[in-house]
């Protein structure tokens, strides 16, 4: 059963992620964490250590929202081939998705914890590589069950085809204009069809 005081830090997290992602680490202050929560500082501390770490796990509670609703999506199908679609398809909706969770968690927290906070930044980076890792295991399964062009560097092309996204997302937002996800699914699409589905 869960405690009191887990229920709390459970509370705290899931109330102030938005804010972190939105604000980021510098400028999400004291005062929008107590407004938000309607607790004082010393309950909001009460639970972590410092900012920091607070911060640290109110990104992680926000990427868990997109990588849960991402394997979900790629549920509907087993063949890793298939699942390399479903992950463009999942990013053709995902301006709408993030917008519920405060922006895109890589990109925002990306971007402004570089040159905030080390441990955070380290935080993203380690998601990007979790990514892009499963990304490939996924050409690799393909490549073994002969779906998938066994030439493909399967690492590379992970990279490629996560920047690329990423690069869409930002381009959305700044631009407020879905069609730059819309025109790089359909991009990606195109180019796993030709470089990597085995004729």
């Amino acid at each position: 059963m869960i405690s009191k005081s887990e229920k709390t830090t459970k509370y705290i997290i899931e109330t102030v992620a938005p804010i972190f992602n939105r604000k980021g680490y510098a400028a999400a202050s004291m005062s929008d964490l107590t407004a938000a929560t309607g607790l004082t500082k010393g309950a909001i501390y009460g639970n972590f250590k410092n900012k920091e770490e607070l911060a640290i796990k109110a990104f992680n509670f926000s990427i868990n929202q997109v990588l849960k609703s991402i394997s979900t999506h790629q549920n509907q199908n087993k063949s890793p081939l298939k699942k390399l679609y479903l992950i463009t398809d999942f990013y053709k909706n995902y301006y709408d998705f993030s917008k519920k969770i405060g922006g895109c968690p890589i990109l925002n927290t990306g971007v402004i914890s570089k040159n905030q906070n080390n441990k955070l930044h380290h935080e993203v980076m380690l998601i990007i590589d979790k990514t892009q890792s499963n990304i490939a295991k996924l050409i690799d399964q393909g490549k073994e069950l002969g779906y998938i062009n066994k030439n493909i560097n399967s690492i590379n092309f992970a990279r490629r085809l996560y920047s690329h996204i990423q690069g869409a997302v930002f381009m959305t937002y700044a631009m407020n204009d879905k069609n730059y996800l819309y025109e790089a699914v359909e991009e990606m699409n195109l180019i796993i069809k030709k470089e990597l589905e085995k004729a």
